[in-house]
């Protein structure tokens, strides 16, 4: 442990061999003869995409904007927290768009919803695109944390070359860029991330190994929490156990999905160790591993794709059969209408769970929330008509007291979605005096 002065440091690991688990803040961390109830709050961003657009009457709320509007079916999900939420309409990302390149549509919308650029059209390694807004938060956020961003998947795709309309694979699995150059591909194995989260890594066969004999993570550190416990009041003991308890429950869902996994009649291609078989178990696996992270304060900004353009997956669960990208299509018809605002509205609430954790969640003199930034947005805006006009939109939490919620935004149609990114990245401390993002012409006065 690392102690500082008379107040535990924010910066404080449990060690083991192999392990460090950071710790959520704690009252103890609070510098001594300064009040319990400052402000000590760090800024958090988190982003959640969802393909394939949506049909944008069941998204976007009535009416010239404000307070009093109406939750739309896809956006019903958000009820309970619509004081948080602010819902903007009239974004459009035109710098997607491309008069001579033909088809590639989803890989343009993947590849720049986050940068506002088309991407260079390539099969092979001369990739380009541009920066992506969260990594200009993550070079202000990232500085002084474990991890400098996290980037999670739901599916992977493991081929190369070319995946659509001769643009290569990379664009369509990478909302995230470093740099015009470099992609982030996000993680899909929970494992794998719980590794990189809290311990050290190893091979398939060994992960696999350990989760049958029962190891947890935790056991490497369990000196370190009982000499940490005699030095915290009984809120913070309590604190420390239920966010011990939290490590501790998703290390064991994984396990127990290793080892389906490991007995399941699937090829392991199919079903990566630690991935559960059901999407909405992965889902929420994916969100409990930011959760912790940003409680830990392991990682300040994160993005998941919460399903890649041109999937083929379909939700039975909700009573969709079809395909994803079948029913987005939907050519005006009330049934592929129907079935394309269930799934977008399925993803929406799994959002609201993810808003749920940090809501519940206390940091400081607030809530994890409080401190959030929360975007969930689509590459497209109509889905059937592949336009990244009028494009969905969404932002939760409360940036630190920078952001106010409870809105229905409509801004002039067609104004630059990176006016939206500029907008936010101020909110968490970026520089944007002299930055320019895509097509973006300055930030929005009333975000």
């Amino acid at each position: 442990m690392i102690i500082t002065g008379k107040s535990l440091a924010r910066r404080t690991f449990l060690r083991g061999a192999g392990a460090a688990v950071a710790l959520p803040f704690l009252d103890a961390m609070i510098p001594a003869g300064r009040a319990a109830t400052v402000s000590t709050g760090v800024p958090r961003m988190a982003f959640f995409y969802v393909p394939n657009g949506m049909y944008l009457p069941n998204f976007h709320p009535a009416g010239n904007g404000g307070t009093n509007y109406d939750l739309t079916p896809i956006l019903k999900p958000l009820e309970r927290y619509r004081e948080k939420v602010n819902v903007l309409s009239g974004l459009s990302n035109l710098g997607v768009l491309s008069t001579k390149d033909g088809g590639g549509v989803h890989t343009r919308a993947a590849g720049g919803w986050l940068n506002g650029v088309r991407p260079k059209r390539t099969e092979g390694s001369d990739l380009q695109a541009a920066k992506t807004i969260d990594q200009y938060a993550a070079d202000k956020l990232g500085g002084d944390t474990s991890l400098r961003s996290l980037e999670l998947t739901t599916e992977s795709n493991f081929q190369v070359g070319n995946c659509e309309s001769g643009y290569s694979c990379s664009y369509l699995n990478c909302t995230s860029w470093r740099t015009d150059n470099t992609p982030l591909p996000p993680e899909r194995d929970p494992r794998a991330v719980f590794q990189r989260l809290f311990g050290e890594g190893g091979s398939a066969a060994a992960r696999l190994e350990q989760s049958r004999q029962d190891r947890s993570i935790l056991d490497a550190v369990r000196d370190d929490i009982k000499r940490l416990e005699g030095r915290l009041g009984v809120g913070d003991r309590r604190m420390v156990s239920d966010y011990v308890d939290a490590v501790r429950e998703i290390e064991v869902r994984i396990q127990k999905a290793e080892k389906n996994n490991a007995s399941s009649p699937l090829p392991l291609a199919e079903a990566p160790l630690g991935v559960p078989e059901k999407f909405e178990d992965h889902v929420a696996m994916l969100m409990d591993l930011q959760h912790l992270a940003f409680q830990g304060d392991i990682v300040r900004v994160s993005s998941l794709q919460i399903s890649r353009e041109l999937s083929p997956r379909s939700y039975p669960l909700i009573g969709v059969p079809e395909a994803h990208h079948s029913v987005s299509h939907h050519q005006r018809d009330p049934h592929n209408i129907e079935q394309n605002t269930k799934i977008n509205a399925y993803h929406v609430s799994l959002f609201a769970g993810f808003i749920d954790r940090l809501e519940k969640t206390p940091d400081g003199d607030g809530t994890l929330l409080d401190r959030s930034i929360l975007v969930y947005g689509a590459g497209m805006g109509d889905g059937d008509q592949h336009s990244p006009i009028d494009m969905p939109f969404i932002t939760a939490g409360g940036g630190n007291g920078t952001l106010k919620g409870g809105r229905h935004i409509r801004y002039a149609m067609n104004t630059p979605l990176m006016n939206a990114g500029l907008s936010l990245l101020n909110k968490v401390g970026v520089d944007v005096s002299q930055l320019k993002i895509g097509d973006s012409t300055g930030i929005l006065s009333d975000l």
